[in-house]
């Protein structure tokens, strides 16, 4: 595709950043830093720093983000290890199955966790542990989203280790832990610490789990953000925090990108190459590797299925009340029309960046402002249109066409540039080309990303919270609804509300991107992480909603 038609692709992602992601948080500078009547105005600016309520609520949103990438590391790298370096019947299967986490919706994961550890929940109520209202609930909850990104990013990194230069280690007289941490560790410390710039962000900027896991005493700034705005009106207060998040988060995310340009590490065609288990020893390491993948990516989600299931007909017979048949209407809807959005813009921004490394860059911003901050600005800047479908789905797109445009960004990098020579030699006008030939062989990428955006706009949770209308609720808001209110039977109606909002996840994941036969996932490399930028969040929730 000619540059000038690039180019005539630009205004539109331009437009949505600028519209969408910008504007919103000039207008939360406005709000937050003008004017002496604000709680944190010009004149003030260290006052957040003074109230004792605030500064632990930001002290916290630190703590446990923190915690979570000590956590992740110290669980993940021996996981990833012996993924790396073990070959065994269903590994392929068990790489894959490392993204269900971030397709999962953020609020079916904080129900996971409540089904699993909650008053009655599966392990919670046979080991009698209860661990509501500690903070073990959101750092479990954490390391079920973050862990598998960490597995992955190692796994990744550790099939990059010169072969040669871990025998020749060992010929010198190195003990295997020796060789890891002189010849091994330096090689995979850049895509670690790229992970666990991801992991910190999504842990501090995440709101669904922080809402539903952390209770009163255990929320996160993301939350208290929303607590300011949908139940005290201080939208001043609101605003001065969200830009000192946002001003945090953005200096996380300038680390994370420092530290990729420094350290990254190139590809090495002599990895170390994989071995069956041989021993008892090295049995037991790998027992151990999936008992722990199992306990904290899988366990939640069995939880949610083992109470759906134990919940009687007449709970899953309220499926088909006209509340809940209205609700994944909307959910339906709203994700098809979100989903078509993302798609275009995606694409457009990433044939519009494929000659500029800062406008590749800018597909990160979506990442690094959260859903929350992105929805109150929104509130602040279009007043008159808070209440408008068109901007609820805007807000929607441009939270999920960053998955797009990484991983069409990624494929185009792949590309044989002799087919698009042959082709223009041909007579092929650019059009015909990227038709004919690129957008064919871009389909496994496409449709990997259009696979977490889907499951992005499925889950979507803080935008819903703020702009949306009581006849627009989705599955999520529901489910929240459902948890506010007392009784045994909002829980349980609950529960298999969650389980529908998965399947659904899981289904449009698999209808979309199941049929690549790249077996790599979106988020295989820290350094393009398509996925893993959520939750968001979901996101995440990077989706990390």
């Amino acid at each position: 595709m000619k540059l000038s038609a690039r180019y005539l692709l630009l205004p539109w992602p331009l437009a949505a950043l600028l519209l969408l992601l910008l504007a919103p948080v000039l207008r939360l500078a406005w709000e937050g830093w003008s004017g002496d009547s604000a709680l944190f105005g010009v004149a003030q600016p260290w006052r957040l720093w003074q109230d004792d309520y605030l500064r632990w609520r930001v002290l916290w949103s630190f703590t446990q983000a923190g915690v979570t990438c000590v956590a992740a590391l110290v669980l993940g790298l021996p996981v990833a290890w012996v993924l790396a370096r073990f070959d065994f019947w269903g590994r392929q299967l068990v790489l894959r199955l490392l993204m269900l986490p971030f397709v999962v919706p953020t609020l079916v994961a904080a129900l996971g966790v409540l089904a699993l550890w909650g008053p009655r929940g599966v392990l919670g109520s046979w080991l009698g542990i209860n661990l509501q209202d500690t903070p073990w609930l959101l750092l479990y909850g954490n390391l079920f989203f973050n862990l598998c990104l960490v597995v992955r990013a190692g796994v990744d990194a550790l099939a990059q280790v010169s072969s040669q230069r871990v025998a020749a280690a060992r010929t010198l007289g190195a003990t295997p832990w020796r060789a890891f941490w002189r010849v091994e560790w330096p090689a995979i410390l850049p895509w670690l610490a790229s992970s666990l710039c991801l992991v910190f962000l999504y842990c501090f900027a995440g709101f669904g789990l922080a809402l539903v896991l952390g209770g009163q005493r255990y929320a996160t700034v993301e939350v208290e953000i929303y607590t300011l705005v949908a139940h005290e009106l201080k939208l001043a207060e609101a605003s001065a925090l969200a830009l000192w998040m946002l001003l945090l988060t953005g200096a996380v995310a300038l680390a994370y990108a420092a530290i990729e340009k420094r350290l990254a590490a190139p590809g090495r065609p002599d990895c170390v190459p994989r071995r069956r288990p041989q021993g008892l020893a090295q049995w037991l390491a790998l027992a151990a590797a999936l008992a722990v993948l199992v306990f904290f990516c899988a366990a939640p989600l069995l939880a949610i299925a083992w109470r759906g299931a134990q919940a009687g007909a007449q709970v899953w017979a309220q499926v088909l009340d006209e509340e809940v048949l209205a609700a994944l209407w909307n959910t339906l809807r709203f994700s098809a029309m979100a989903l078509f959005a993302a798609t275009l813009l995606g694409l457009a921004h990433a044939l519009a960046a494929q000659q500029s490394l800062v406008w590749r860059a800018a597909a990160f911003l979506p990442f690094v402002v959260s859903p929350v901050t992105v929805a109150f600005g929104l509130l602040l800047l279009y007043p008159q249109w808070s209440a408008s479908l068109a901007l609820l789905l805007a807000a929607y797109a441009v939270l999920a066409y960053p998955f797009v445009a990484k991983a069409v960004a990624a494929g185009l990098d792949g590309l044989p540039t002799h087919l698009a020579y042959a082709a223009r030699t041909l007579g092929a006008s650019p059009w015909r080309l990227f038709w004919r030939v690129t957008l064919p062989l871009l389909s496994p990428a496409l449709r990997r990303g259009m696979a977490f955006a889907a499951a992005t706009a499925l889950g979507e949770f803080a935008v819903t919270l703020f702009l949306s209308r009581p006849e627009w609720t989705t599955l999520t808001t529901l489910i929240y609804q459902r948890l506010g209110r007392p009784g045994l039977a909002n829980m349980e109606l609950a529960m298999v509300l969650a389980c529908v909002l998965m399947a659904l996840a899981l289904l449009a994941f698999g209808l979309i991107e199941w049929p690549s036969r790249e077996p790599q996932a979106a988020l295989s490399r820290p350094s393009q992480p398509s996925a893993s930028i959520t939750q968001g969040a979901s996101a995440h929730d990077l989706r990390h909603a």
